[in-house]
């Protein structure tokens, strides 16, 4: 059945499509794309106060930002543990905004809030239900002083579990993600719930221009990490299955020096993969293409399959690698 899906894409169109949405260089701010049409940014104009400490709710607010928002970012005093253990990613994602200090456990820390609020958008916070209660930043407070707000809640998990503890270490493991007990390269659950939070934010702003007045969206983590293991659920990446290794022409190989991933799904990558190793149908096995990828380096077959339009990869250790592929032979 996969290998029947239509493509009306090539490499370089697919590519360049998406080449937006990679992630920038580090260090390096997010990168602004204004409207064809308009010239203007698509959140131009709208006021974000967060609240927000650790991951998600930073890269949410940092996508907000790229799409032209304002931003003003309260941490608490003793900061955000992200300062600590990642302090140019922190920067990174705090690229653009308003950094301010304040303790919200005493009055004057939420005086400073509360000034914010007054002419503020969208409210993002990352705390549990009742950690906002102490603070004054529940939905109900927050909208009886302050109507126009909308709000972003983003939790563990929904509704009445919303006080349960967690991380996305824990998500990722309650739903069959961690393979093997292994820790994860990249903390999935908690950028899935960035990407969807700032999704929320800008529905709820349509949601506001429609019923007058600012509304609350919840985002829990740990339904992102359900949401991500269905493929897993469904019988697609499963070790065997036809994308957890199932499939030659989809998965990973030894090369001569270092290892590749090919990714030729559809009928016609498949057909120029086979043609280009001069490899016949019957040939197509994970053993005979892995003799045949075992006679040049990862670095050369990646080469050679930009040449042949091929999705064809080295695979790389350090991620600072992709920077290479962003100026490769598949860059707008």
């Amino acid at each position: 059945m996969l290998a029947q899906l239509p493509c009306t894409c090539t490499v370089p169109q697919v590519h360049r499509a998406w080449s937006g949405f990679l992630p920038h260089a580090p260090g390096g701010p997010a990168p602004r794309r204004r409207s064809i049409v308009t010239g203007a940014e698509p959140l131009d104009g709208i006021r974000i106060v967060s609240v927000a400490i650790n991951l998600p709710g930073p890269a949410a607010v940092a996508r907000l930002v790229a799409l032209g928002a304002s931003a003003v970012t309260v941490l608490p005093p003793g900061g955000d543990p992200l300062q600590r253990y990642a302090p140019a990613y922190f920067e990174e994602l705090h690229s653009g905004q308003d950094l301010r200090t304040a303790d919200l456990r005493t009055e004057a820390g939420r005086a400073e809030v509360e000034g914010l609020l007054a002419t503020a958008d969208v409210l993002v916070t990352s705390s549990r239900p009742s950690a906002l209660e102490r603070m004054g930043l529940d939905f109900a407070r927050v909208h009886e002083r302050h109507p126009q707000v909308c709000q972003v809640d983003i939790v563990g998990y929904p509704g009445d579990a919303a006080e349960a503890a967690g991380h996305d270490l824990t998500y990722q493991a309650a739903h069959g993600l961690i393979a093997g007990g292994r820790m994860p390269s990249t903390l999935t659950v908690d950028l899935a719930g960035a990407e969807r939070a700032a999704a929320e934010a800008c529905a709820s702003l349509v949601a506001r221009a429609r019923v007058g007045e600012g509304v609350r969206r919840e985002v829990p983590l740990s339904d992102l990490a359900q949401t991500f293991s269905g493929p897993l659920r469904a019988g697609l990446t499963g070790p065997g299955q036809p994308l957890g290794g199932g499939l030659s022409v989809y998965g990973t190989y030894d090369t001569r020096e270092g290892r590749i991933a090919v990714a030729a799904l559809e009928p016609h990558f498949a057909a120029t993969l086979l043609a280009a190793l001069g490899l016949e149908p019957q040939d197509c096995t994970r053993e005979r293409l892995g003799r045949a990828f075992s006679g040049r380096t990862a670095a050369e077959w990646q080469a050679w399959a930009a040449e042949h339009d091929i999705p064809l990869v080295a695979v790389r250790a350090d991620p600072h690698g992709l920077d290479g592929l962003r100026t490769g032979p598949f860059s707008p």
